[in-house]
């Protein structure tokens, strides 16, 4: 990957700020670990718009600006770094991490580029800036700084903030989204293999491949909204992606499509994941739609949302949902809905104007009646199943045990008479177990 070209009056500026005080990062993935550490002003650091910890956040306002290039034509320019500093100001903890930096002010130097860009220590450097600034506190104006080679590369940039907020030392303000969303990059760059990823990151690789399954899944749900929802709209609901992700793995494409879209729905419709789970079997969806039909409020949509789906000859919703015939239907309403979001409304033709917000909360009383029902019917069929299950179970120990005696009775601590005792009772209880059967 190729040096970006630097801003040279901005690495000069740095140059002359060095002085002979370096400080060893042992995360730099070079040989060489000494840094310069200088001062700079807080209000000229320049924020980092590769910082995944705001990925999600980004994608929003890139939505919300209209202007793809927000971050990427000038990322060191007024719109950019603005955007870029209301994102860190917005995100939780902030006016804490002021307080704290007030108090005990700046414990640990940030990293910087050679021409300035934070690489470690944004939500810092953004914290002092607002003090400065906003509320003149002049201890704030400076923010200590390591400054990286002028050579450093992106791939050599991505690594160390990999290694420094992920590897090392997690912090709690990437969301899972944006940890996700990491991965998925390191993921392509490491041609596709998840063991660099794990080794990268040291994680498991049973930890990065369930983290990458389960952003796959709210990637198929946000480009099913066409647009409607972001992947930050889901940073704290990560346990029906975990879920849904594990549960789709090895199952037939069908069962996968009909829990998927299920899920889905549920989780637009804000159903508790503690009830979604309960429609992980193969007719979830069916047992959704026959919820949703019960809901007079609800057959208007349902009617209109089947007629548009016949009218559409080739839907790249297909391509998503799999075949709309194994759903029964809700992946109809499912593509509707996920296309709007709460506060607008669906015209129905020579019908009412429904209000989605609304509609989403009769949909999510249907699906969590659905659930309830999923779960009744699965404690009714484990109560038919027990007998049989432990009887099963009982016979394989038997065999188990039957098989160990030999080697058991060749030791002269064997003790044949309680072995013998407990065959009598065994023979007993079966004695008793097939009255109860004959019974009735």
């Amino acid at each position: 990957m190729a040096t970006p070209i630097l801003d040279q009056e901005r690495a000069d500026l740095i140059r002359g700020r060095k002085s002979g005080k370096m400080v060893t990062l042992p995360a730099w993935p070079r040989k060489e670990k000494e840094l310069h550490l200088v001062e700079l002003e807080a209000t000229w650091v320049r924020f980092s718009v590769l910082n995944h910890r705001t990925k999600a956040e980004q994608l929003r306002e890139i939505k919300n600006s209209g202007n793809p290039d927000l971050f990427s034509s000038d990322p060191l320019g007024t719109f950019a770094q603005n955007a870029q500093y209301n994102i860190l100001r917005s995100q939780g903890g902030f006016e804490d991490l002021k307080s704290d930096l007030k108090e005990r002010g700046q414990r640990e130097p940030a990293i910087v580029t050679a021409e300035g860009v934070l690489i470690n220590g944004n939500r810092r450097s953004a914290a002092l800036r607002s003090l400065f600034v906003d509320d003149n506190h002049m201890a704030a104006r400076y923010v200590q700084c390591l400054v990286l080679p002028e050579d450093a590369t992106t791939e050599e940039l991505v690594d160390l903030e990999t290694e420094l907020q992920i590897a090392r030392d997690f912090k709690e303000d990437y969301s899972w989204v944006n940890e996700a969303l990491l991965i998925e990059e390191l993921y392509d760059r490491c041609n596709k293999n998840f063991q660099a990823v794990a080794t990268r990151m040291h994680r498991e690789v049973s930890d990065i491949q369930s983290r990458y399954e389960r952003l796959q899944q709210l990637n198929q749900l946000i480009e099913l909204s066409n647009g409607a929802y972001l992947h930050v709209d889901f940073g704290e609901k990560e346990t029906p992606f975990e879920e849904l992700a594990k549960h789709v793995r090895n199952k037939r494409p069908d069962e996968a499509e009909g829990v998927r879209a299920a899920y889905f729905l549920g989780t637009l419709a804000d159903v508790n994941y503690r009830d979604l789970r309960h429609l992980r079997r193969p007719d979830a969806a069916q047992l959704v739609r026959a919820e949703l039909e019960t809901d007079p409020g609800l057959r208007p949509l349902l009617k209109h949302a089947d007629g548009l789906e016949t009218t559409q000859e080739s839907d790249p919703l297909d391509a998503l949902l799999g075949d709309r015939d194994t759903a029964t239907g809700i992946t109809s309403v499912l593509s509707l809905l996920a296309q709007k979001r709460r506060d607008e409304t669906i015209a129905i033709p020579d019908g009412p104007e429904l209000q989605v917000d609304e509609l989403f909360s009769t949909i999510k009383s249907a699906i969590t009646t659905a659930a309830l029902e999923a779960k009744a019917e699965q404690s009714d069929q484990e109560a038919v199943d027990e007998p049989l299950n432990r009887i099963k179970k009982a016979l394989r120990e038997i065999q188990l045990a039957t098989a160990a005696l030999p080697k058991a009775k060749s030791y002269e601590e064997f003790d044949q008479s309680e072995v013998t005792s407990q065959v009598e009772a065994l023979q007993a209880a079966l004695t008793q177990l097939e009255a109860a059967l004959a019974e009735g």
